[in-house]
Parts: structure tokens; C-alpha cells; sequence
């Protein structure tokens, strides 16, 4: 570990307690290139009534408009948390080069952030999963699919 990552991890642990403290839940997130933060982010699922809302993708959301750019090759993101399965989505979506995090899923789980359950229900069959999977209308929706495919001058992400 570099000096500059403790420094980076202390700022993302230090936005997760101040959050607390302004009614928010307990993560932070900060997002780095070539040495610099381009962006943080904090939990306000409650705050913005968002389940989306958590400290990684406020701060992939932020980083993105600020650099222009859906891809955030070249960056890192210092977590105050291990990242939940919808943060992880959206940082290996963003292209995000390296993660470091403070407290790990355990600790999430032992004050009531438990994501366990969406790992659990991944495994599952979607016949089988606790959220009905209906799906409807394959024959049309397919057609979007094709134009996207046959579409020369489409931009890749």
C-alpha cells in the first residue's frame, strides 16, 4: 500500500462518518485518476428515497458527468465498504481499474447491511427467485436487439 491509498481510504472512511452524522448511512466513496479525486460519493438511499443511491455509484454518476465519459478506465475507487452486488455491477460496468475498501461485507452484515441474500438469489433458477420473473413479449423486445446489432455507427460501452 502506497502512503497516497491510506490517505485516499482515511477521506472515504472520513465521508462515510460524516454522512452518519447528516442523516445518511454509514459509506463514502472516492473516485481517483493520475493522483486526483474526480468525484465522491456518500450513502442517501433514505435521504433521496433512492435505493440506488449508495456511496459507489453517486460517485461513478459524478465521476462520469465530470469526465465525460461512461468509461472510467484509469481510475480507482477507495471504498468505505466492500461493495454491495449493484455497486460491483456498476464499478466492473464503469470499467474502474482497482478497489480498496475499508470494512468488508461481514461487518456490513453485522449492523444490518446483509447482501447475502441477492448473492443467494443469483444462484437460483429465475423460476425460483422470491421476485417473479415474467417474461413477455420476447418476439417484439428482440427487435431492439437487432437494430442495435445492425446499427454501423453505434457506440460500444
Amino acid at each position: 500500500m502506497k502512503e497516497f491509498d491510506r490517505k485516499f481510504m482515511l477521506d472515504a472512511i472520513q465521508l462515510s462518518k460524516q454522512n452518519i452524522n447528516e442523516g445518511g448511512g454509514p459509506f463514502g466513496a472516492i473516485i481517483v485518476k493520475e493522483g486526483q479525486i474526480i468525484a465522491t460519493g456518500v450513502n442517501r438511499v433514505t435521504n433521496e428515497n433512492d435505493p440506488t443511491a449508495h456511496a459507489e455509484v453517486k460517485a461513478i454518476r459524478e465521476a462520469c458527468n465530470k469526465l465525460k465519459t461512461f468509461d472510467l478506465s484509469g481510475c480507482t475507487i477507495y471504498t468505505s465498504c466492500e461493495p454491495c452486488p449493484m455497486c460491483l455491477g456498476a464499478i466492473y460496468w464503469a470499467h474502474i481499474d482497482k478497489v480498496f475498501y475499508g470494512n468488508n461485507k461481514s461487518d456490513a452484515r453485522n449492523i444490518g447491511f446483509d447482501d447475502s441474500f441477492i448473492y443467494d438469489e443469483l444462484e437460483l433458477p429465475i423460476n425460483k427467485r422470491k421476485v417473479e420473473f415474467i417474461q413477455l413479449l420476447p418476439e417484439e423486445a428482440i427487435k431492439a436487439f437487432q437494430q442495435w446489432n445492425s446499427k454501423e455507427d453505434k457506440v460500444e460501452y
